[in-house]
């Protein structure tokens, strides 16, 4: 097996709480817990290994009104 990178990772006292109660839910660690979330967040973005990357949907896109929309006075 590859060897896995090692880090330092702070996080707020809540949320390691937070993360600990779920590992323990789902029967693992707290470093698989955070691996398991790290590993759905990068597929969900569509980051994975082997994909080219792509910018991130914007958040809020600026909503538009067409020029001539009813209501709209010029």
């Amino acid at each position: 097996m590859a060897q896995k990178k090692r880090f330092l990772l702070r996080v707020d006292p809540k949320l390691h709480a937070a993360i600990e109660r779920w590992a323990a839910d789902d029967l693992r660690s707290v470093n698989a817990q955070i691996e398991f979330l790290l590993r759905q967040a990068v597929h969900k973005a569509g980051r994975g290994e082997g994909r080219r990357s792509r910018p991130a949907p914007a958040a809020n896109p600026p909503e538009t009104e067409p020029k001539d929309a009813p209501g709209s006075e010029d």
